[in-house]
């Protein structure tokens, strides 16, 4: 029963950080059709920005967050200004290869100017700190990682279901030239949803700092995962990126333990590929 719990709650923890992730992709994916590649990449300038934060100010992540949810807002923002703005109505392929090229710029840059070494923050607040649970041992900055991406998600999906500025991003997403008639600017909306899809991934990734290295390649797996669950949970949906995170994150951490760890991430892609097969617009798309 011990282990049990606690593969459960590692899934959920990790299900948890997963939407976090993820929710910043969806929403861009599902109001402006545009597949982000340098997601993994933001993620990636987020751990760093907090790494240093913390080695050079001692400025814990738990506070840094901060710094890393607008610092990645102001890169999103730049990103759709000069990169993706210029691309959307040519070739459909186009934001996908500029996205793509962006993402080797940053990680060949934090390659060439931090190295491949990997570093880990030390000296946390939390830094191994436990509670006990029904036999089971809960890491406190996972924990509290996982609280922090729950709210997140909460404060999105209030913003986007009762806010002036939510009711705009769905309708620009649903139709954006109805949405222009309606004295919408959606070129604003675009800038902003693009702002917020690195806000998200950028407080993920400055909380990730309190228990996990950062190195230049770390965005790679987080971005793969990110794709899986905006396809699964339906684009545009942040309930439906909630629910296929902590899919997710439980059929890796069970499929991990019970069977082999080598086999996960085999478990979280032919879930994937069922529920798509079924429901190709995934669970909750809009």
């Amino acid at each position: 029963m011990g282990n049990f719990l606690q593969v459960l709650i590692d899934g959920l923890l990790n299900g948890l950080l997963y939407a976090l992730v993820a929710a910043g992709l969806s929403l861009i994916w599902g109001v402006m059709d545009v597949i982000n590649f340098a997601h993994g990449e933001f993620l990636m300038v987020a751990m760093y920005l907090s790494y240093w934060l913390g080695f050079l100010l001692d400025i814990d992540p738990f506070i840094s967050w901060i710094a890393g949810g607008i610092f990645l807002f102001l890169l999103g923002a730049v990103t759709y200004r000069l990169i993706i703005k210029n691309s959307l109505g040519k070739a459909a392929m186009a934001p996908l290869l500029a996205t793509f090229g962006l993402s080797m710029l940053l990680k060949n840059f934090c390659m060439n100017v931090f190295t491949p070494n990997f570093r880990l923050l030390s000296g946390n607040w939390l830094e191994g700190r436990t509670i006990a649970f029904g036999g089971a041992i809960v890491p406190l900055p996972q924990l509290v990682t996982a609280l922090f991406a729950f709210a997140v998600l909460g404060v999105l999906y209030w913003m986007l279901k009762k806010t002036r500025l939510g009711w705009a991003i769905q309708a620009t997403a649903m139709d954006k030239e109805a949405a222009e008639l309606m004295g919408i600017d959606t070129e604003r909306i675009y800038l902003l949803v693009f702002g917020m899809g690195g806000a998200c991934v950028g407080i993920a990734g400055s909380l990730m700092t309190s228990y996990l290295a950062v190195y230049p390649e770390v965005g790679g797996l987080f971005s793969l995962i990110a794709f899986v669950v905006v396809a699964l949970g339906g684009f545009g949906s942040i309930p439906g990126a909630l629910l296929a995170a902590l899919l997710i994150g439980l059929v890796e951490s069970f499929s991990g333990f019970y069977i082999a760890a080598v086999v996960k991430y085999v478990a979280v892609f032919a879930v994937y590929l069922g529920v798509i097969l079924l429901r190709p617009r995934g669970l909750f798309g809009w």
